[in-house]
């Protein structure tokens, strides 16, 4: 292996979720910053949001939080969950939700061990990948990579087609 793929492979660059679209969504067990408990379990019935990201009030991570919160109204009316997840502890998360004023939840994964469970570990925790869950929670559609400029448009236009 060459130094291009050893540094390709430390960054979590060209990895790839081992998740598919139609199989069942692996166990979520996190808080979020508050310490409020969610499960998958109680996901059901809604089509859900989750979306992984490296590290809290970093320039991708902030561009693309705040993306998801001005479209926010757009998943609160259709009934869907929008969950942010990272390895960052409780209280950068809500340093980071305090300072963007996010509405949604920011669950911590600290240890990285639901990151690994998604396949979705990278060099600083968590990779940029975003899933859509349907209500059964099955996955409905993955983002990877991630492009941060029109991410939130592309993932509340799936979650339209979803219904």
């Amino acid at each position: 292996m060459g130094i291009r793929d050893r540094l390709k492979s430390a960054l979590g660059l060209g990895a790839r979720t081992h998740l598919t679209v139609g199989v069942a969504a692996p166990a979520i067990d996190l808080p979020d910053a508050s310490g409020r408990l969610w499960t998958l379990g109680e996901l059901r019935g809604h089509p859900a949001v989750l979306y992984f990201y490296p590290k809290d009030d970093t320039p991708g991570c902030t561009k693309q939080a705040c993306a998801f919160r001005d479209d926010y109204p757009t998943f609160e009316r259709s009934g869907a969950r929008l969950l942010g997840i990272s390895t960052d502890g409780a209280g950068a998360h809500n340093a980071f939700a305090r300072k963007f004023n996010l509405p949604f939840p920011l669950l911590v994964d600290a240890g990285g061990a639901m990151s690994e469970r998604w396949g979705v570990t990278g060099s600083m925790g968590s990779r940029r990948v975003t899933f859509l869950l349907d209500r059964d929670g099955r996955v409905a559609q993955i983002w990877e990579p991630v492009s941060v400029d029109g991410h939130a448009a592309e993932v509340r236009a799936a979650l339209a087609r979803l219904g």
